[in-house]
């Protein structure tokens, strides 16, 4: 009887995939979340896929269209589901605590892009934004040597990636130390001895809404001399504005993320910068943490809960090389 019950209980824990071999063990189940839809995120999908494959993991993108309800939506249904871990870039940090120290509680919680660091989650992989910020004002004086005005264009600023960098920006125009604890208003002028920052305009990923914010200021302010686009999809919209307005060469357009248009215009010499993120990387490194995470490695987790993804300038002198190791990476080159 001990014999017939031991080959029945071998025969089950076979069946059930249960052997104790780390070969027929389940794939960790992880989600990555981002704070919007924009091509920005379909390269960083390529680095989850990329790292999907690389650690033996299931992992899914999602992209919330609808704001801060959409992504408490996705960010409740994996929890529902009972994912091994989340790797989520914040849309509202301070008024999304709740939602988030609920899931760090029920899983293997990290951020990307946008932090929120008095949230319980594990670690952050992005960039420093506020320095990034302050590479894109190096661009503004570069093309603009002798100041003027500008105005400032982003999808929304409950962002915490969103507010560092436009206040890097900031400072860098108006020639300021370094602190990024500095806090300048949402809106109205913020005038310095060169540049005076005429408004920041934001658009809550609405394109169309962020193209016609372009198209108010340039009919608004007659001597606009340049606009920054904060998120991806705003330089794109920024130069459509522009060229369809005449003005293309006359108001300087700096950018920020690589959107193909955007690219293109460094190229065809209608926009004159951007710097640039990595989101395959942000991707790619937020799966293999999260896989890590769900096997018990807790030293995947890097040196003080932050792993830095360095920025990038990119100008006409080096967009073309830039932009052909982006299509190698994403497998889109011909």
């Amino acid at each position: 009887m001990k014999c017939t019950l031991s080959l029945l209980m071998l025969i089950a824990l076979y069946a059930c995939g249960g052997s104790g071999d780390s070969a027929t063990e389940e794939k960790p189940q992880v989600g990555f979340v981002t704070n919007g839809v924009a091509s920005f995120w379909v390269i960083a999908s390529k680095g989850v896929e990329a790292a999907e494959q690389a650690f033996d993991v299931d992992a899914e993108v999602h992209m919330p269209g609808e704001g801060v309800a959409d992504q408490k939506r996705i960010v409740q249904a994996l929890l529902a589901r009972g994912v091994d871990g989340i790797a989520i870039s914040p849309i509202d940090p301070d008024n999304q605590l709740d939602l988030l120290n609920e899931a760090a509680a029920n899983t293997h919680l990290i951020t990307h892009d946008s932090d929120a660091p008095d949230s319980d989650r594990l670690c952050f992989v992005g960039i420093d934004n506020y320095s990034a910020g302050r590479e894109c004002g190096k661009l503004v004086k570069e093309a603009l040597p002798e100041g003027g005005q500008i105005m400032i264009f982003v999808g929304r600023l409950e962002q915490l990636n969103a507010r560092q960098r436009r206040q890097g920006l900031i400072d860098e125009l108006l020639d300021r130390s370094n602190d990024p604890t500095r806090l300048d208003p949402n809106s109205g002028p913020i005038v310095g001895d060169r540049f005076t920052i005429l408004d920041t305009r934001t658009d809550q990923f609405d394109y169309a809404k962020a193209k016609a914010q372009v198209e108010d200021a340039i009919a608004k302010y007659p001597e606009l001399s340049g606009v920054v686009g904060l998120f991806a999809y705003n330089p794109p919209m920024a130069l459509k504005a522009v060229r369809e307005a005449g003005k293309a060469g006359q108001i300087q357009i700096i950018a920020f993320d690589e959107d193909d248009e955007t690219l293109q215009g460094i190229i065809d010499g209608d926009i004159y910068g951007t710097v640039v993120q990595n989101p395959y990387r942000y991707g790619y490194e937020s799966v293999r943490i999260l896989a890590a995470l769900a096997r018990g490695d807790r030293s995947a987790l890097p040196p003080n809960n932050y792993l830095d993804v360095p920025a990038r300038r990119i100008t006409k002198d080096n967009v073309s090389a830039f932009w052909s190791e982006l299509k190698t990476l994403t497998g889109s080159a011909q």
